[in-house]
């Protein structure tokens, strides 16, 4: 599920080596590839033409062959199954210019809406429906990156999906991964089992961690997202670390493992582009890749769900803008005081009170809803709506009413829009019309405005961040009654004690 690293890293090495033809042909037939078809949005090039890359981790819980039905349980009474739903979901952000890089984890249990798809492989299909995020795989890799793109406005442009024993095979084929746990746990679901400290684990054992759920934080998804940034930020380091991959026949095993686990898109389906994508991700030193989780609230309908939370729309944003949440030193960045003295001298009229009705006077499906979803994210009101302009348009105009041009302004600044663009109007209200100058993206083209600089103090709040580089990090034991052990509730590390005979998971 969180391999990514090992994956780009290994191949990256064999592409060094020079390795053969025929090795590379046996390495491609490996992969399984997949088509987009555009679901994800495309990303946007900075000033130097240079452009971020977004793609979304994604590990499954499919029990789709025996292999997979012994690790993940549950088929005992279903048998081998057809469908599966994505239980890790990690946007991946290396940056334009490839000096830092974002992993934000959205919670499996999120609720949202999910666009109409269709899963040309199994013919699977839907007409859209407010479900758990995680259940789009259902209908193919590609309605779940649009899924996640629809929710938080980042276009993603590449995918990576692993199933349980993927985990296993390339866990094996790294030689294990050092973790520490607070505690002694003892989690009955994922049948992990650890003494306090610190372990190596690989194979089961390392399923084991990244699945358990009930055994870290407050026994629920969030706990397992921030264990999971600690197994993965392990496993960058090491793979940084000097001497790993220095052993040409672990290299063979870890590249022929990796190609045979993965699912990818078409635009990393040959192991040449997936070195490419070792490459850029080998450029971020571990200081500058900061690891979050998207903020919740309570599903209102739902305690057992949640919704996006204050402070989420934030972190999107800042993806979405390719803004770095680390400093050049790996220290948090300045940007939020940039933010707050560009205030001080900018109209003092805040996003949030500002609605716009965005107007396609393009004759191009969609225009004004991709520009109103961009402004919304950039914390526009939600009262921002969309319509038809009356006529079509040739140049892209802001109309506002009296007294409102600082808000105009505001909403000028966000989208790259010039003076020249604004239009002050007899009714009330901020009208833009998108017109036939402006057929795409989300920053008018050729403007000269740059994003606000993000508030990395809003987009880290309750987001659990930390960087690659913080070694000594524990995953906490949950100290809650979150597991039962011969239907007695008890906390992970009470069942660690009752279970004496039980081996450990690294035994």
């Amino acid at each position: 599920m969180l391999k990514i690293a090992a994956i780009c890293l290994a191949l990256g090495v064999l592409g060094t080596a020079g390795v053969g033809y025929w090795f590379y042909q046996h390495l491609n037939g490996n992969i399984e590839s997949v088509s987009l078809d555009g679901k994800g949005g495309q990303e946007k090039a900075d000033a130097f033409g240079r452009t971020p890359i977004n793609l979304l981790v994604m590990g499954s819980d499919g029990r789709t062959n025996k292999t997979d039905c012994k690790l993940g349980g549950g088929c005992s009474k279903t048998g081998v199954q057809t469908g599966s739903n994505a239980d890790v979901q990690m946007v991946v952000h290396i940056s334009a210019d490839r000096s830092n890089a974002t992993v934000m984890s959205i919670p499996r249990d999120t609720m949202t809406q999910v666009p109409a798809c269709k899963d040309r492989a199994s013919g699977q299909s839907t007409s859209g429906y407010y479900g758990q995020i995680n259940s789009a795989l259902q209908y193919g890799p590609a309605c779940q990156v649009a899924t996640v793109h629809r929710l938080t406005g980042i276009p993603i442009d590449h995918f990576v999906k692993l199933d349980f024993s993927g985990v296993v095979r390339m866990s094996d084929a790294v030689g294990g991964v050092s973790v520490c746990v607070s505690d002694n746990v003892y989690d009955t679901y994922s049948h992990l089992k650890l003494s306090k400290g610190s372990h190596t684990l690989k194979g089961v054992a390392a399923l084991e961690f990244v699945r358990s759920r009930h055994g870290f934080g407050d026994g629920s998804d969030l706990g397992r997202t921030v264990s999971q940034h600690i197994f993965l930020s392990a496993m960058i380091r090491k793979f940084k670390s000097a001497g790993t991959l220095t052993d040409p026949g672990a290299v063979y095993d870890l590249a022929d493992a990796a190609t045979k686990a993965l699912t990818v898109d078409d635009g990393l389906g040959t192991v040449k582009k997936l070195i490419s994508l070792a490459a850029d991700l080998n450029k971020v030193p571990t200081k500058r890749m900061t690891f979050t989780t998207m903020q919740t609230g309570t599903d209102p309908s739902d305690s057992n769900r949640v919704v996006v939370g204050a402070g989420a729309k934030a972190l999107f944003a800042t993806i979405a803008d390719d803004q770095s949440l680390t400093t050049g030193s790996g220290k948090k960045s300045t940007a939020a005081s940039a933010t707050a003295e560009a205030t001080a001298t900018a109209p003092a009229v805040p996003a949030s009170r500002i609605a716009v009705t965005v107007e396609n006077g393009t004759g191009i499906t969609g225009r004004a809803s991709a520009v109103a979803t961009a402004l919304t994210y950039k914390g526009f009101s939600s009262g921002t709506t969309t319509a038809n302009a009356p006529s079509p348009a040739a140049t892209t105009t802001l109309t506002y009413g009296s007294g409102q041009k600082a808000e105009a302004q505001t909403a000028a600044k966000a989208l790259g829009l010039s003076a020249s663009h604004l239009r002050q109007g007899t009714g009330t209200g901020l009208t833009l019309v998108v017109g036939s100058d402006w057929p795409s993206g989300t920053t008018f083209p050729g403007g000269t405005s740059s994003p606000a600089p993000a508030n990395t103090k809003a987009a880290v709040s309750n987001a659990h961040a930390q960087t690659a580089d913080q070694a000594k990090t524990c995953a906490k034991v949950s100290p809650y009654k979150t597991v039962s052990l011969n239907g007695v509730p008890m906390t992970p590390a009470q069942a660690y004690a009752a279970a004496r005979s039980k081996p450990d998971s690294d035994d």
